[in-house]
């Protein structure tokens, strides 16, 4: 007897190319006798109100095809309802920053087929308040750019939406005054940008050495950029991103276990992609080792 596996997909996601490949995908997970159920998602928070109604053992496993934001969706219902599925995700969107990092396969076919041979591993995930992130929270330069670029442009351009979002907004932004506090250290200034990530990268631009990130170590990597003195000054901050040099004036970096962000009531923040409202105090967890999450068997 094989698995009962259910299939949630988001078939807007990307170029929305897992209309094409949806029978191919349930004839991969079908194999060894495997059962599979396919749930199309209808409208934002479908997944994870979906996710949140299952009994615990009504599956073996869950696997996810779709964006960050659908993969978000489909966790926060884990969490949210205390579930412990073993999670499988198929990369069908824009940017699938978390996946990359995991060394996910871009091709459907190939990461369907990688559920099946591959090896569950444990990750941390993050809590924003009583929401849920898989790879980052941000505000500032750019990450309004994840929600605020249309889906018919994203898939068009791909991840240079996000960048040619960004650019736009550049003119627009305005520092905002916060205050992070975290049991390593305390900061607090004006600031351009700021994200507290699990991930390799940020947005498609903002990348960390892979040779240095962990992502179950029970540790935040947050990166917070002030505003510069002049527009001088903001040269180096950008060269300092391109280069993933953030030792550079006007730049903080560091790990937390938890973050607690004062300041920021009205401030637009984006969860793996998807729009947040800040508050006046918003505490930001890791919950070390929270999801199990089947990997590549060569990972």
């Amino acid at each position: 007897m094989g698995k009962k596996i259910l299939l949630i997909v988001n078939p807007c996601s990307g170029m929305a190319k897992m209309k094409n490949e949806l029978l191919h995908v349930v004839q991969i997970l079908t194999d060894e006798n495997n059962v599979v159920t396919v749930y199309p998602t209808k409208r934002r928070q479908d997944a994870t109100e979906y996710v949140m109604s299952l009994a615990p053992d009504q599956y073996d496993e869950i696997v996810v095809c779709g964006g960050d934001g659908t993969l978000n969706e489909v966790i926060t219902g884990l969490m949210s309802a205390g579930l412990s599925y073993k999670l499988g995700y198929i990369p069908s969107g824009t940017l699938n920053e978390w996946s990359s990092g995991l060394h996910i396969a871009r091709s459907i076919s190939k990461a369907a087929q990688d559920i099946l041979t591959g090896r569950s591993i444990r990750l941390d995930i993050g809590k924003f308040g009583d929401k849920y992130f898989s790879y980052t929270a941000s505000f500032g330069a750019f990450t309004e750019a994840s929600y605020s670029a249309p889906q018919d442009i994203k898939n068009v351009l791909g991840q240079a939406a996000y960048f040619f979002e960004g650019i736009k907004s550049l003119g627009n932004i305005k520092p905002v005054h916060l205050k992070f506090e975290s049991t390593e250290k305390t900061v607090e200034g004006d600031f351009l940008f700021g994200a507290i990530s699990n991930s390799m990268s940020v947005g498609g631009i903002v990348k960390f050495d892979e040779s240095v990130i962990k992502l179950n170590d029970g540790k935040f990597e947050v990166l917070l950029i002030r505003k510069p003195g002049n527009i001088f000054s903001l040269q180096p901050l950008i060269d300092g991103i391109l280069k993933h040099n953030f030792d550079r004036e006007g730049m903080e970096f560091f790990t937390a276990s938890e973050v607690t962000v004062t300041g920021g009531d009205g401030l637009s923040w984006t969860l793996d992609g998807e729009y947040a409202q800040g508050e006046p105090e918003i505490k930001i967890q890791n919950l070390h080792k929270a999801l199990d999450l089947i990997v590549p068997s060569n990972e």
